[in-house]
Parts: structure tokens; C-alpha cells; sequence
């Protein structure tokens, strides 16, 4: 795609047109150069949207709770962007779509625009790519980007680096591996929400909660994060959930970390691209594949430690692009 016509379809994205928006993430899908200049192009025109993430185990009703919050958000007169991360076939490569089936009754909704992402091997939870697209909603105008994440359990981190507020979607069920839980995906949570209360065991799994959160080291500029209980299908709790989310935003700007929380995200997005091209490079040098080659290519070479193979490999590469 040339300069000039990738500036115009700029202006279609900015625009909001729902297919070149689709098409814009697809190129930043692919990798190919014209997606990382339609990012710069956009990059300007981003900040204004607040970021939700919504994860937890597998079952928990994170769709549901999606669905909810759309159509309150909707009803609100706000655009709304969902991100939708499924685990990425073993066999094809692609996305097994589930989310987005689950939502197919806002998914054809003015002003919602659904994509779902595979994991593609991610065990953080999120295509690295998903915050790239989230770059792109934001600046197509969409006022609310909702991250659904892929219920894989404690590795689910990297919503983190993606969202604004982070909600942990329960069950009455999780009441009991809570304690298990606690040492990854029970402490990246702004704040809590047990679905499915009319379950039996809501009520433990709910002080279960609370009381892991005692535990927690706190002061008077802590943020102490809510357990709400809700049942998604019926619409009930939703509006109790909306309202954590506004005070968990009005308490990132009184106490003045939400541009910092922001800014962390920016720098962690710069050292994970940095990260990602010098690999790229490194395994297609030239100079890196002529040593595999003739390094790696006898038995002689297993009694070398693997770290002096890699030590000799990162020199030659150091040399190669100084």
C-alpha cells in the first residue's frame, strides 16, 4: 500500500468506518509494514478510550458479563470495541471464535465492534497484537475497549499491560482454589466479581475474597478492590459493576496514576517491539545462520555448553549491526 493511500485510508479509520477498521487490524495482524505505518499514522489520535479487561478461569460467564456491560455502555450513547482473545487452535492456528458467537446479539449493534484474536501461543492471555488493535479502536472513536481474555487460569498477566481496569470474573465454585489462586490471576484484579451468585456458595466464595484482601499491605492511598456479586444472564449486578468501574477510574486520577499507569504500558509495549524485531533479525542474519551451520552441524559441537554457543552468537551479532 503507497503513502498516499494508506493516509487515506488513515482518514477512513479515523472516520470510523467498521470495514476499513477490520481491515486496518487484519494488516496489523499480518505483520506486514503497512500495519506499523498505519500505527504510526493513528498513534495521535489514541488515549481517549478507557480500557477494561475482563478475565478469569474458564466458565466463570466472562462473555456474559461482556455482553451486559456492552449494552449498558450502548444505552449510555457510547461506542464500545471488544476484544475478544480465544486459545488458538493446536491444529489450524486460528481462533476458535466462541466469544464471538456468544455475543452475536450486540455484535450487529450500532456503534459495538467485536474482533476475535487467537492467543497465538501467548500465555499471558493476550495476542501481543490485541493492544495494537485496541490502538486502533480508540482512535477510530470507539469510547470503551473491552479485553476479553482466554480463560487460561494464573498466566492470564498480560491484561495488566492492555487495560485500564482489570475485573476478575468468579464463580461460587472458586470459592475453595482461591487460596491457589491467590499467587497470580487473584492479584491483578481492580477489583472482584462473582457471577453466577444465585449458585449455592456465593456467599463463602464472596468472604473468601474479602478476606484474602485483608491480607493485603494497605494505607490510606491504597486501592482496595470490591467483590460485586452478579448474575449475568438476568442483568443482575451490572449496574453495580459499571459503578466500581467509575470509581476505580475516579480514583486513578485523584490519586494520580492513571497517566503513569499509562505511561508504564507504553514503555513495557516499546521494550516487547524492541525485543521482537532484534530476534527477527538476529535469526535471519546471514552472518547467525552461516555459524549455525557450521558450528552446530557435528557432535563435537555438544560438548560445547550452550551458553558459550550463545555468548559467541550474541558477539557476532553485536558486531554485525554496530
Amino acid at each position: 500500500m503507497d503513502t498516499e493511500l494508506l493516509k487515506s485510508f488513515t482518514a477512513r479509520v479515523l472516520a470510523g468506518e467498521k470495514r476499513a477498521v477490520s481491515r486496518g487490524i487484519s494488516l496489523i495482524e499480518s505483520d506486514v509494514a503497512a500495519g506499523e505505518q498505519l500505527l504510526q499514522y493513528l498513534y495521535n489520535h489514541t488515549g481517549k478510550a478507557y480500557r477494561i479487561g475482563i478475565t478469569g478461569p474458564p466458565g466463570a460467564g466472562k462473555s456474559s458479563i461482556t455482553n451486559q456491560l456492552t449494552k449498558a455502555f450502548i444505552k449510555a450513547n457510547k461506542k464500545v470495541g471488544i476484544i475478544a482473545v480465544d486459545p488458538t487452535s493446536p491444529f489450524t492456528g486460528g481462533a476458535l471464535l466462541g466469544d464471538r458467537v456468544r455475543m452475536s446479539d450486540v455484535g450487529n449493534t450500532e456503534g459495538v465492534f467485536i474482533r476475535s484474536m487467537a492467543t497465538r501461543g501467548s500465555l499471558g492471555g493476550l495476542n501481543a497484537k490485541a493492544r495494537d488493535a485496541a490502538d486502533l479502536l480508540d482512535a477510530a472513536g470507539y469510547d470503551f475497549i473491552l479485553f476479553e481474555t482466554v480463560g487460561v487460569g494464573q498466566s492470564e498477566l498480560d491484561i495488566v499491560k492492555a487495560a485500564d481496569t482489570v475485573i476478575v470474573v468468579l464463580v461460587p465454585e472458586s470459592g475453595d482454589a482461591i487460596q491457589a489462586m491467590k499467587a497470580g490471576l487473584m492479584e491483578i484484579a481492580d477489583f472482584y466479581v462473582v457471577n453466577k451468585s444465585d449458585r449455592p456458595g456465593s456467599e463463602q466464595a464472596v468472604n473468601a475474597i474479602r478476606t484474602m484482601l485483608m491480607m493485603r499491605g494497605h494505607d490510606e492511598h491504597s486501592w482496595m478492590p470490591e467483590v460485586i456479586k452478579t448474575i449475568a444472564p438476568e442483568n443482575k449486578g451490572i449496574d453495580d459493576v459499571i459503578e466500581e468501574i467509575n470509581r476505580h477510574q475516579a480514583y486513578l486520577c485523584i490519586e494520580e496514576k492513571f497517566n503513569s499507569r499509562r505511561l508504564k504500558r507504553v514503555q513495557d509495549r516499546i521494550k516487547e517491539i524492541v525485543q521482537d524485531k532484534l530476534l527477527h533479525e538476529l535469526w535471519n542474519s546471514e552472518r547467525i545462520s552461516e555459524f549455525m551451520r557450521e558450528r552446530m552441524s557435528n557432535e563435537e559441537s555438544m560438548k560445547v555448553s550452550p551458553y558459550e554457543h550463545a555468548g559467541i552468537i550474541i558477539r557476532a551479532f553485536k558486531e554485525s549491526i554496530l
